[in-house]
């Protein structure tokens, strides 16, 4: 048995309560009640009042169903924005808010209907309205519990909703202000319609999908041509895509400069097409050419002017008797069909305006749900047009056309990208409706809306950059804004239209009583038998027509920069926000529908900034779908993991760009996590019993501390980038690496011998090398945990609750103001040191695989110089670290010489080929206490100078 005494209790041994194990999904909600309890939020207000302002504005999401991995990333980043520039000491209140009124949730109420054999149409609309109100309502209380549980903070007790009567009297007065200034008017248009939902949609609103469309070519037999007598009784040829539309048809468009030809009797009819695509498509062979025809006239587009055709069903009589002009179209081109285009001015947009143009007006066939109207001469009743048997090379439209001899090709083969209703999922159609369009070209003070809106986006900054292109392309070709729609649950259009004129009433004291009332009652109070009430003394209710549409949900999200930041019900805020911050498909949503509300009433964006994220895609890339189930529930994951991973993994990915989760992933975060625990839980155990009186000035400490006060220092100015430039990627990669590399792999392994054995825990005594060490962890630890705090919300309040437990929340703090110690020439020096160290890591790990030496503490590292580090480099760097080597490369000694002095092993070479090194086992004798191998030691066991004078002191 040995008699070397147990030197154990003369070290230091780090002690903390804070635990290796996180258990978050199990602390995360204690800390959670805990900030609620205290009111933190409110706490915050008061800490901050009277600071620079900065507000982010929430984009509401809608309130039907649980969140997703979308909302979550969403909110994670907007919290991170918030939680940052509370840090750098900003009055950043955040108020969330919900999107409360339209289709999807009245869409859900019916199909509550349907199960219960219940007609929505008997049913009274405040009754209904009501059943919208309370489904809203279950949502907005569901989701802001796990929004919570994410650790998202704000003003949750008093969030906004588009549904609030204050706020629906705030849109109401918002669509008055465009009424008032004439940019509102009334007008039929075709619009993207949903046959299923029976009401027209917005553009973000629509999906696109892969489908398998008819297409068919068909022959109007041509009666007139004064240009071209020779044309008179042959065929004009015409392709669609969408054989519901013939029945509608009212003109054909020709391209003026396309050059035309006359073909040769075919089953005795003569056809028209364009030529190019003769002579470069499969149009000759689709027509049932079996040899090539002679060519009977060829001429310019501009020869058919005045051409007059009739509809395949002219027999029927009345609107299909009627001529069928030939137009000059700049929409026609050659890529394909047969370079002549029918045109159903009910049915699409060029075929509208070019039909307006020639006095031609839509004619309402295809009603709300799809189908033609009764009174309709072909197909009346009959639909639904969206239905793929209906217009099927076999279904009732193909037939009859068959009948009459004027299909000429029919089949059910092409491939193309078609809208559908990103909420049904069902096709959409265009179709012409009276609505309500706010425009988008007609002169005001400041210019039209397009030109204000694009001179706001110049004016906006957006992250990424990419963003203002996005936004400016999509409203400089954007059509007038239809923001009425056909359903219940919304804001009314509360308007009146005199019944004999069609003019807008435009009466700011009519107006006056409709919106004090909406902010009583709700959108209940827009009733027909108040109309009177509303219109006062000056106009009779029977010479009014009451408007019934209501508002496009898109204009209540736009509106709600007015409601919530003007309205003074939540007094912290400020108009306009500093920054809107949503994915990248509000370009044409709420990102446009904002900026063109403001732009329309106020002249100006609502927004000083715009942040893009992008989506977040499954461990493949794969979009995430239902019906693929690869969907990752955030809830499920903080169940699992924990908030704090779910926002790291929001925080380590590159969120302007498409980006994934998945298992392994997320499995990687929990390590990432892990290491940061680790380093946080080594500074509460190194920290444990520190005073201020420990505390060291900076020029009175050794290089390596004041080395590290450097790097910090460093670290401080891109952090405070990261956040100017909202990259957050690049904060928390910075703060993981730093934690990693220059610290856990670094700093605290070079001075955990300081830490444990400069120090006598029975005297209290301890070196002044080891009071430097303590006073950078103290300010390392008051640094970080104040950077970690946005990211790990709950993480860093148990790190700053387990050292200052009557400190309050670590998220009242400010970033931490440190003294900075800025030295080009020590880091220029310690670059140099790092690489000695980690070549001598290099060889001192070939040692103990080749097991020469046990630990590295037994180490002789001898280094080997190359030409691009020379000897006297080297030399250089011992002689002015003199005794320090040995400690820096955890080893019992250091040496140096030129080429191998042991040719029995090999040189390890650090990674540019400046030093290399080889370690043998040292001579020299461990020390008892601290186990360094060192010169002084004459025996194993017993103690070098520096424990022996601790230990004694």
């Amino acid at each position: 048995m040995s008699d070397k005494r147990d030197y154990r209790d003369t070290v230091f041994l780090p002690k903390t309560d804070f635990p290796m194990k996180a258990g978050l999904p199990a602390k995360e909600p204690v800390i959670l009640e805990r900030w609620i309890d205290e009111d933190l939020e409110g706490q915050l207000r008061a800490a901050r009042k009277g600071r620079e302002k900065f507000i982010l504005h929430d984009g509401p999401p809608y309130a039907n169903g649980d969140i997703h991995i979308g909302h979550a990333l969403n909110k994670t980043l907007k919290d991170m924005v918030v939680r940052t520039q509370t840090l750098l000491g900003k009055d950043a209140p955040y108020v969330p808010g919900w999107d409360c009124h339209g289709l999807p949730i009245e869409w859900k109420i019916e199909e509550q209907y349907r199960k219960k054999k219940r007609n929505k149409d008997e049913v009274p609309a405040k009754e209904f309205r009501a059943e919208c109100r309370a489904y809203a309502q279950h949502w907005v209380g569901v989701q802001r519990e796990q929004f919570r549980r994410l650790g998202i903070g704000g003003d949750w007790d008093h969030p906004y909703l588009t549904m609030a009567p204050a706020a629906e009297a705030t849109i109401v007065a918002e669509l008055m202000k465009f009424a008032e200034s004439g940019q509102l008017y009334r007008g039929a248009k075709p619009v993207m319609w949903s046959p299923v939902e029976k009401t027209a949609l917005a553009e973000a609103e629509i999906e696109y999908e892969d489908i398998v469309s008819t297409q068919i070519d068909v022959a109007f037999e041509i009666v007139e041509a004064p240009r071209v007598p020779a044309l008179v009784g042959a065929q004009a040829v015409i392709w669609t895509t969408t054989p519901w539309t013939i029945p509608v048809n009212q003109a054909i468009a020709y391209g003026p400069d396309l050059d035309y030809v006359l073909l040769g009797e075919r089953g005795g009819q003569q056809l028209l097409v364009a030529k190019k695509l003769l002579e470069e498509t499969d149009l000759y062979q689709r027509l049932g050419y079996e040899s090539y025809a002679d060519i009977e006239w060829q001429g310019k587009g501009s020869d058919l002017a005045g051409t007059i055709a009739r509809h395949p069903m002219h027999k029927l009589g009345g609107f299909f008797a009627k001529p069928r002009p030939f137009l000059p179209g700049d929409f026609v081109t050659t890529d394909s069909g047969t370079g002549l285009v029918h045109l159903a001015p009910d049915h699409g947009e060029d075929d509208f305006d070019l039909c307006k143009a020639n006095g031609i007006d839509p004619v309402f066939a295809v009603e709300g749900d799809g189908k033609y109207r009764e009174d309709w001469a072909w197909l009346g009743g009959q639909g639904s047009v969206i239905n793929p048997r209906f217009n099927a090379p076999d279904g009732p439209i193909c037939s009859d056309l068959g009948n009459a001899g004027a299909l000429l090709a029919a089949s059910a083969d092409y491939h193309h990208s078609y809208p559908h209703s990103w909420r049904s999922k069902a096709k959409v159609i265009y179709r012409c409706t009276p609505q309500w369009f706010i425009a988008m070209d007609r002169a005001q003070d400041g210019g039209t809306l397009r030109e204000r809106a694009t001179k706001a986006i110049a004016d906006t900054r957006f992250v990424p950059e990419k963003g203002r292109n996005r936004l400016a392309s999509m409203v400089e070709g954007r059509p007038d804004w239809v923001i009425s729609r056909q359903r219940a649950w919304g804001v009314p259009i509360a308007l009146f239209v005199h019944r004999g004129t069609g003019e807008l009433l435009v009466d700011p004291e009519v107006n006056a009583r409709i919106v004090a009332a909406v902010r009583e009652e709700g959108v209940d109070a827009w009733d027909e038998a108040r109309a009177q009430e509303y219109l006062g003394n000056n106009h009779d209710a029977a010479d009014y027509e009451m408007q019934r549409d209501i508002l496009d949900v898109w204009f209540d999200s736009g509106c709600t920069h007015a409601f919530v930041l003007e309205s003074g019900e939540w007094p912290d805020l400020r108009w306009p926000a500093d920054i809107y911050v949503e994915g990248s498909d509000q370009h044409r949503g709420w990102f446009q529908s904002s900026l063109l509300e403001s732009c329309g009433t106020r002249g100006r964006a609502p927004y000083g900034e715009v942040l893009t994220h992008g989506f977040t895609m499954d461990a493949k890339g794969m979009k995430m779908s239902k019906s693929l189930g690869n969907t990752v529930s955030p809830l499920d994951l903080m169940r699992d993991f924990g908030a704090d991973i779910l926002r790291l993994w929001a925080m380590s990915v590159d969120f302007t760009e498409d980006h994934r989760i998945g298992k392994e992933i997320l499995n990687g975060v929990a390590d990432q996590y892990r290491k940061l625990r680790n380093t946080f839980r080594y500074l509460l155990g190194a920290l444990d019993g520190y005073d201020e009186s420990e505390k060291v000035a900076p020029e009175a400490m050794p290089e390596l501390e004041r080395y590290m006060l450097v790097l910090l220092a460093q670290l401080d100015r891109r952090m405070r980038k990261a956040v100017e430039d909202y990259d957050f990627n690049d904060y928390t990669r910075a703060l993981t690496d730093f934690c990693n590399n220059d610290l856990s792999a670094f700093f605290f392994d070079i001075r955990k011998d300081c830490l444990y054995c400069d120090v006598n825990p029975a005297t209290g005594f301890q070196t002044d090398k080891r009071r430097a060490y303590r006073t950078v962890l103290d300010t390392l630890f008051h640094a970080l945990v104040r950077w970690a705090a946005p990211v790990l919300v709950f993480t860093a309040e148990e790190v700053w609750g387990t050292r200052f437990p009557d400190g309050g929340s670590v998220h009242l703090l400010e970033w931490h103001a440190f003294e900075s110690v800025m030295d080009e020439e020590l880091v220029s020096k310690w670059d140099r040191l790092r690489k000695l160290r980690e070549v001598a890591f290099l060889a001192a790990e070939g040692a103990r695989r080749d097991k020469v030496i046990g630990s590295s503490l037994e180490a002789a590292i001898t280094l080997v110089p190359s030409e691009v580090m020379s000897q006297g480099d080297i030399l250089q760097l011992i002689d002015s670290n003199e005794g320090f080597l040995s400690e820096l490369f955890i080893s019992g000694e250091v040496n140096v010489t030129q080429g191998n002095p042991f040719e029995l092993r090999e040189v390890s070479w650090n990674a540019d080929r400046s030093v290399g090194a080889v370690a043998h086992k040292t001579a020299h004798h461990k020390c008892g206490r601290c186990w360094r191998h060192l010169p002084e030691v004459t025996e194993d066991g017993d103690l070098c100078d520096r424990c022996e004078g601790v230990v004694n002191d």
